[in-house]
């Protein structure tokens, strides 16, 4: 058995690994696999962020042996190797510890131990979908892209200091869209034609706003990180949503990331803001009904071919079962009554042609079944 020295060695090994893997980030490819893993895992801590891309950086959802069981109904597959992220120990404090800490506080952090948690193709069984995955699926429209935009700046406007305008690209000398500090306002060009690239300017000018603003902590931070951070905050909402920015350009993190103090920071920094407008998208998304599963017109089932539709209805069924949003699961619920109908037309034709090209076939008695011995 490990002794509680191998075993401290082992958890300062894995933070050790995380710092380093985070120190590698010094070009755009391997910063944007970071961000990628921040987008997915934005509800966790920075530190278990960097543990769980310093692990492997191709995770997506991660969760525990018998979580993935009871809430998951999937089994993690024979021979994966666990990803460990850290816990607080939580401890209830006796009043001595309360003065010997100077708090009030009943219960404190006092340690942490490092959990095993296993990603989601490390394991089988169904399928398992999320709200991003509609969200991506609906806003492959035009429109829903448009309104996903002016609802994010009907929000800063209306819910916030700051003053969002357009004006046409052409009096922007090039740029999509500015911050300004002293006034605290966005500008967004609004003619340009890529509804995803409007919204990401967006995103990026907010991002500003909130790490670049004259009170904020990170004003005086050089021109190329400020850029860094912002592009790398909407490079991270736009995953969110499902949205392909693989076009654009991201800029290099090495100005900054050589002294392991400051790429913590920025780092940190980017999160912070990240999960500020992953929030706030998400409800967005969810007031503008993107979250919930497009519906299959009527008409199309007949199209469907008895494969498709059975995918269709145990795909509907996994929903159902996952979902807690009431009004979505009961979407669900009328859209597996629709297939199940087609499905049971279908088969009554088919019965019906079958007992046509076949008159010599007579149905069984009613209680003939009941003699039946097994």
């Amino acid at each position: 058995m490990p002794s509680k020295a191998d075993i401290n060695a082992w958890k300062a090994q894995l933070v050790a690994q995380a710092e380093q893997q985070i120190l590698k980030l010094t070009d755009s490819d391997r910063f944007k696999q970071y961000l990628n893993t921040l987008a997915k895992f934005h509800h966790y801590s920075a530190r278990n962020i960097e543990l769980i891309y310093a692990q492997n950086p191709q995770a997506t959802q991660v969760a525990g042996f018998k979580q993935w069981q009871t809430a998951f109904n999937r089994t993690v597959d024979r021979g994966a190797k666990a990803i460990r992220i850290a816990a607080p120990i939580i401890k209830k404090l006796t009043p001595a510890e309360q003065k010997q800490f100077n708090t009030t506080d009943e219960r404190a952090i006092v340690g942490y131990r490092y959990l095993p948690v296993f990603d989601v193709l490390q394991t089988s069984g169904e399928p398992v979908l999320s709200a991003k995955d509609f969200v991506k699926e609906n806003l492959a429209d035009h429109q829903n892209v448009t309104s996903l935009y002016n609802a994010f700046k009907d929000y800063l406007n209306q819910q916030t200091d700051l003053k969002v305008s357009e004006v046409p690209l052409a009096k922007l000398k090039g740029a999509k869209g500015y911050f300004q500090p002293s006034t605290n306002e966005i500008v967004i060009g609004s003619d340009e034609p890529d509804n995803a690239l409007k919204l990401k300017t967006l995103y990026h000018e907010y991002a500003h706003s909130q790490l670049h603003g004259l009170k904020s902590a990170f004003k005086d931070r050089p021109r190329a990180y400020q850029e860094t951070q912002a592009e790398a905050v909407a490079y991270v909402a736009m995953q969110n949503i499902g949205v392909d920015t693989g076009n654009y350009s991201l800029g290099y993190v090495a100005t900054w990331a050589k002294d392991k103090a400051v790429i913590h920071s920025a780092l940190s920094e980017i999160q912070q803001v990240s999960n500020k407008v992953i929030e706030l998208s998400d409800g967005l998304t969810k007031q503008l009904g993107l979250q919930e599963a497009q519906k299959e017109p009527e008409h199309d089932l007949k199209k469907l071919s008895a494969q498709e539709l059975n995918k269709s209805y145990q795909g509907l069924q996994q929903q159902v079962q996952q979902t807690t949003n009431s009004q979505q699961k009961a979407q669900f619920k009328n859209q597996l009554h629709e297939i199940h109908e087609e499905i049971s037309e279908r088969t009554q034709k088919q019965l019906q042609a079958f007992s046509e090209q076949n008159p010599a076939i007579k149905q069984p008695e009613h209680n003939a079944a009941k003699t039946l011995k097994r």
